[in-house]
């Protein structure tokens, strides 16, 4: 019987365990959060995972389950976890496919390739800035001169990760919480009421709302600088399931 394993909590997870659910294909779908369960859902064919794995737990599962294969959907910034899913696969012999996100042309501001080079560039000047990278790149902006009064933090709306920025000198009121992807009149309020100067981004892509962001820069004549994505090799969600509707039509494996 065929079974796959999806590592989602991004839109492309979700629309993978939409799409499962839609052609009657068997997966278990593994997040990090119970947020990330919650924006999934459950479907009759669908079993959701929550918890975080490292390489062991990513092995042990797979050896346990026997799935034919893993779509890595995990957050285009998610490395490690790319990089233990992607071992734990080759260890266990276990098809692996990692879904890309479609990328978003840096059209406005600066574009940076790391945090190291991130934070040089921030200090370059002493304006005031709202990070829109989420609560994982927090403590590398603790680098950023001044940063307890010139860095504002925009991330997700979970307790433990509050409380993680305001143990790294975050005070709550310069943290923004919410669940995007915003529009561009969430984020030029944004910008203005913490009358930032510099807006700090991934680029998401337009499933991350990263045009939106760029329009509110514009907009609110502000400088942007966006962290690149790292550089990696795979196939779009389309690419992906056109493969598993062949892979899975008369002639093929059962679903």
């Amino acid at each position: 019987m065929f079974k796959m394993l999806i590592f989602g909590g991004t839109t492309e997870g979700r629309q993978l365990a939409e799409f499962c659910e839609n052609n009657g294909i068997t997966a278990d779908i593994c997040v990090t959060t119970p947020l990330g369960a919650e924006l999934i859902g459950r479907g009759n064919s669908l079993k959701i995972r929550v918890g975080k794995l490292d390489f062991e737990g990513i092995f042990q599962l797979l050896e346990n389950e026997k799935y034919s294969l893993v779509a890595d959907a995990t957050h285009p910034y998610a490395v490690l976890a790319t990089e233990n899913i992607k071992a734990a696969c080759r260890e266990n012999g276990t098809e692996y496919f990692r879904i890309l996100r479609e990328n978003s042309e840096c059209e406005f501001g600066e574009a940076v390739r790391g945090e190291d080079e991130l934070v040089e560039l921030l200090n370059r000047s002493t304006k005031r800035i709202l990070s829109t990278l989420g609560s994982k790149e927090a403590e590398a902006l603790t680098r950023v001169s001044d940063y307890k009064n010139r860095v504002f933090l925009r991330i997700l709306p979970d307790e433990k990760n509050i409380e993680r920025c305001v143990k790294l000198g975050f005070s709550r009121e310069k943290i923004i919480v919410g669940k995007g992807p915003f529009s561009v009149k969430e984020n030029i309020c944004h910008i203005r009421d913490c009358k930032a100067e510099i807006l700090v981004t991934k680029n998401s892509g337009k499933a991350g709302g990263y045009p939106e962001k760029a329009q509110a820069a514009r907009a609110c004549k502000i400088e942007m600088i966006t962290l690149l994505r790292p550089r990696e090799n795979g196939i779009s969600i389309s690419e992906f399931e056109i493969f598993l509707l062949e892979k899975l039509k008369p002639g093929g494996e059962n679903p």
